[in-house]
């Protein structure tokens, strides 16, 4: 059994979770999320628990399980806490702005890039190299967290570009330079 998967979801109050055949829809003070479950997994909902359980030990079954209850927690703690990604740049003139709900960012490039983002996704920018990516959906957070890092990936040999923070960038030794 999976070890993930066996522990059982508490919800808590404000909480409201319903399952219709394989979609369950949670409620929250945060907002709405609704997913469509693998048909074979079994959720069941008893007031302030949720549980998942898999009908064989086929291999399939076995990689669903956890993953499903992974799933359905992130949709539970997603609509009462949320969830947020932070990035940082590093490098001279590297700076991010935002302009109404774009978010702007100029990293070197003769342009200044902008992101634009979908519903139930939020900018902030503290200071002009920090960038807060928030939201609800976890997947979404950390979809758009990526799609930002890619703008200006951080390069090995001087660091710069945007990196997530506490991510540490391995360093790589330059030229070396002519030997006699």
């Amino acid at each position: 059994m999976s070890r993930i998967g066996r522990k059982p979801i508490t919800v808590p109050s404000g909480v409201n979770v319903t399952l219709d055949n394989s979609v369950i829809t949670v409620k929250g003070p945060k907002g709405t999320l609704t997913r469509e479950l693998h048909k074979d997994i079994k959720v069941t909902v008893e007031e302030n628990l949720i549980t998942v359980d898999r009908p064989s030990d086929n291999k399939l079954h076995r990689s669903l399980h956890g993953t499903t209850r992974s799933v359905v927690n992130n949709m539970v703690s997603g609509v009462t806490d949320g969830f947020s990604k932070t990035l940082e740049l590093v490098g001279v003139g590297y700076r991010a702005s935002k302009s109404g709900e774009k978010l702007v960012l100029n990293v070197g490039y003769s342009h200044p890039v902008e992101i634009t983002p979908e519903a139930g996704i939020v900018f902030e920018v503290p200071s002009n190299t920090k960038i807060i990516v928030s939201g609800i959906n976890k997947e979404r957070v950390g979809e758009y967290a990526a799609k930002i890092r890619a703008v200006r990936a951080p390069e090995p040999y001087k660091g710069k570009g945007i990196k997530y923070e506490g991510e540490r960038i391995i360093r790589k030794e330059g030229k070396a330079g002519k030997k006699k």
